[in-house]
């Protein structure tokens, strides 16, 4: 027989860290349906801030990991689906053959540009519903709030 414990205090704190993930999860969940529908199935968030990273520069697993604040070993998890996904190509170092270093494919780019375009459209649509001044009030309060900030390792793995 379990002990009897009083209910949880309400934490404001939890609720708000609740509201945020929900709403990402509300953002990514509508984007990674559409996404589906126009050709790429199987995008997830992580592969998002992976090809974004790769597309700034980041053409080595290692360099990867450093810009996500992940593992080597999850870099290299996520390049290889990735390249699975046809979103990424390993091609040869021209001044040193022993490395291949990561380039997002055409394939990738136009991930991409879809899925920046569907995050517009439901960005729109939340300014619709709560207005345009409150949104972007929001938006500059959690950009202060969290700037210097890496995005979360946890939405990067798998």
């Amino acid at each position: 027989m379990r002990a009897y414990a009083p209910p949880m205090e309400r934490s404001s704190g939890a609720e708000l860290a609740l509201l945020l993930l929900r709403g990402f999860r509300a953002m990514v969940d509508d984007v990674t349906r559409e996404l589906a529908n126009r050709g790429h199935a199987g995008v997830r968030p992580a592969d998002e801030f992976a090809l974004r990273a790769v597309d700034a520069g980041a053409d080595t697993a290692s360099e990867l990991a450093r810009r996500l604040s992940i593992t080597k070993q999850a870099a290299a998890q996520r390049i290889a689906v990735l390249q699975q996904l046809g979103y990424v190509d390993r091609e040869l170092d021209p001044n040193d053959a022993r490395r291949k270093r990561l380039q997002v494919t055409a394939r990738g780019h136009e991930m991409m540009t879809i899925g920046g375009a569907l995050l517009d459209d439901v960005r729109d649509r939340w300014a619709a519903e709560i207005g345009t001044p409150a949104l972007t009030a929001l938006e500059a309060h959690l950009a202060r709030l969290t700037e210097g900030t890496p995005p979360p390792a946890d939405d990067v793995r798998d």
